[in-house]
């Protein structure tokens, strides 16, 4: 990855960017410390992808989503039927 300092990054910021489109990320340093990363806006949406989850893909699952949606039941804590006295 190349880098740019802050200074000049604003003064060829148009460089910048066809820097950025055509070869790769590219650092902005400031003070001496990596401060930012330019990206092209299709690497950036290839890293947003797979955060996002889609509805589509748990509903054509084959396996069964029902278990999901109820918590799990435990037996242990149940009171014994009331005797009925007639």
């Amino acid at each position: 990855m190349n880098t740019w300092s802050v200074q000049d990054a604003q003064a060829r910021f148009g460089e910048l960017l066809d820097a950025c489109v055509l070869k790769c990320p590219q650092w902005v340093i400031r003070d001496g410390r990596k401060t930012a990363v330019l990206v092209s806006a299709e690497h950036w949406y290839r890293l947003q992808d797979p955060v996002k989850p889609s509805l589509k893909e748990p509903l054509l699952l084959d396996t069964d989503r029902l278990e999901a949606l109820a918590p799990p039941r435990c037996g242990g804590n149940r009171r014994p039927p009331p005797v009925l006295d007639y």
